[in-house]
């Protein structure tokens, strides 16, 4: 992006970075120009457009919403531009190029390090920056233009965004090997909640699904916690003999290998689907580095949920 900045219009990139970083003086800073400099630059594209597009707040500056319109076109712009000069620098036969990608925790936590260092070994010139927030944060990303490629739960009916990838998998509930329902190979959520249990924040994909089961059923103890880490949660429930999470396969890999937890697919319905998703932008094409991302990336989770389907398999025998 720093090659596009330069190749921009100054007014542009001064407008861009006085919004990023909440104050003229502080862009002037980021830029290494005089606060005159940007001051001018945002006032002439202010004249130019007949729009106001920063409200002064205090010493610091707050988009309008005219303002929210021209960053998202200057940031599409400047992903456009990196998109094309990552194909321009293939074309002379570098592997050069960068890649931005946006994802939810768990997959943060499992299968995104495996791929992104064998991508990384296979393609050591292709820089990858990654963006972690919600399932709707990850959308926002991808229709922005801030990341290319993005890894959800449940994905938005989005016109900005096309699922490239989807795969439906079973929520289930984690424990210690010595938690009582342990033993059982066959669960519901009813049987869970009997016990001090962990549940993700509103507004996250897994607690909706959670939500349209509890609301059945005609009474349950307290939550011990709600949290929007499932890092956090799992913690939780190593440290404590009875207590619960729920979550899908993914983000659990080394404690299940370690038997530090166990992982148990619930049986009701509205459980039995949890939709993962792989999310690119419906109105821009990928780069040529965000392409050899996603085609490296599908494949690998391709072959991680086979292995897992075969595992889970093999524990309901």
């Amino acid at each position: 992006m720093d090659q596009a900045r330069q190749l921009y219009g100054p007014s542009l990139r001064y407008f861009a970075a006085a919004a990023a970083a909440g104050s003229i003086r502080a862009a002037a800073r980021e830029l290494n120009v005089a606060s005159s400099a940007v001051n001018r630059q945002i006032l002439w594209l202010e004249d130019t457009l007949d729009l106001k597009l920063f409200e002064r707040v205090g010493r610091g500056v707050k988009l309008t919403e005219a303002g929210e319109i021209l960053l998202a076109h200057i940031r599409r712009s400047f992903s456009d531009f990196d998109a094309t000069l990552g194909e321009l620098q293939a074309l002379k036969g570098l592997r050069r190029g960068s890649v931005a990608i946006a994802a939810v925790e768990s997959v943060c936590d499992s299968l995104l390090p495996d791929v992104v260092s064998a991508f990384r070994a296979k393609f050591p010139g292709i820089h990858v920056s990654l963006k972690v927030g919600g399932s709707e944060r990850v959308n926002r990303f991808i229709v922005s233009g801030e990341a290319e490629v993005g890894f959800t739960f449940e994905p938005a009916r989005d016109h900005g965004l096309t699922v490239a990838f989807q795969r439906d998998l079973s929520i289930g509930v984690i424990m210690r090997p010595d938690h009582p329902l342990a033993a059982r190979k066959q669960l519901q959520l009813a049987d869970c909640i009997e016990f001090p249990f962990c549940l993700p924040s509103e507004g996250l994909s897994l607690r909706k699904r959670l939500d349209a089961v509890l609301v059945t059923l005609p009474s349950h103890r307290k939550t011990y916690v709600e949290a929007n880490s499932l890092r956090f949660m799992r913690s939780l429930v190593k440290r404590g003999e009875e207590v619960i999470a729920f979550q899908t396969r993914f983000g659990i890999e080394d404690e299940r290998a370690s038997n530090t937890l166990i992982f148990r697919e619930l049986d009701d319905p509205p459980l039995r689907r949890d939709r993962f998703a792989v999310v690119i932008s419906a109105n821009r094409a990928l780069s040529l580095a965000a392409s050899m991302f996603f085609d490296h990336a599908t494949d690998a989770i391709r072959r991680q949920l086979s292995e897992s389907d075969a595992d889970m398999a093999s524990l309901r025998a």
